[in-house]
């Protein structure tokens, strides 16, 4: 059985990243709490994908029926202290422990961020900026790490994203870098 991804929020972002990952094979739950942006991504994905892949993707209005079998949860919120820290917040909570989170964020260190969870080990942050990562697949896609993330968390997170034609780059955290 293919893994299952969670993506918070129907946005583009989060219809692309569906898009991308419905083609090749994972299962997809939509999340989104706005009903008109799920309705917009039905739409979308039907126009798009191929009637086959189309029951690959479930879509749904609450972050618990998202996570509750997700392998890998993305959240496509706002890069925005509050907005991240919530959204991982109800991931942590919501997901179970085997659930991976992954959040798009260019200015917040996934250290800090991953320190407010039980599961520091299993964050990961995507280094690109929102509208870069939806049109760029084929490209080296910047990842970053802490020092408690797992082997296996970034083995998860390396073969969705090369399976949707990304090159992951894994590197640390920033702000766990010594001040030299």
């Amino acid at each position: 059985m293919p893994p299952t991804v969670a993506i918070i929020g129907a946005g583009p972002l989060g219809r692309r990243l569906a898009l991308s990952a419905a083609r090749v094979g994972f299962r997809v739950l939509l999340e989104d709490v706005m009903p008109v942006n799920l309705h917009h991504a039905q739409e979308f994905l039907r126009q798009e994908l191929s009637p086959a892949a189309l029951p690959a993707v479930a879509f749904v209005s609450t972050i618990e029926d998202a996570v509750r079998d997700a392998d890998l949860a993305i959240d496509c919120v706002p890069d925005e202290l509050e907005s991240k820290l919530e959204i991982l917040w109800l991931l942590d909570r919501m997901a179970p422990p085997r659930t991976v989170l992954v959040t798009p964020t260019t200015r917040l260190s996934i250290a800090d961020l991953a320190s407010c969870t039980y599961r520091p080990e299993k964050c990961v942050a995507i280094a690109v900026e929102a509208s870069a990562l939806a049109a760029n697949a084929s490209e080296i896609l910047p990842l970053r790490v802490t020092a408690k993330t797992t082997p296996e968390t970034i083995a998860l997170v390396a073969d969705f994203w090369r399976q949707l034609g990304f090159i992951p780059a894994f590197a640390p955290d920033p702000a766990e870098q010594p001040i030299a």
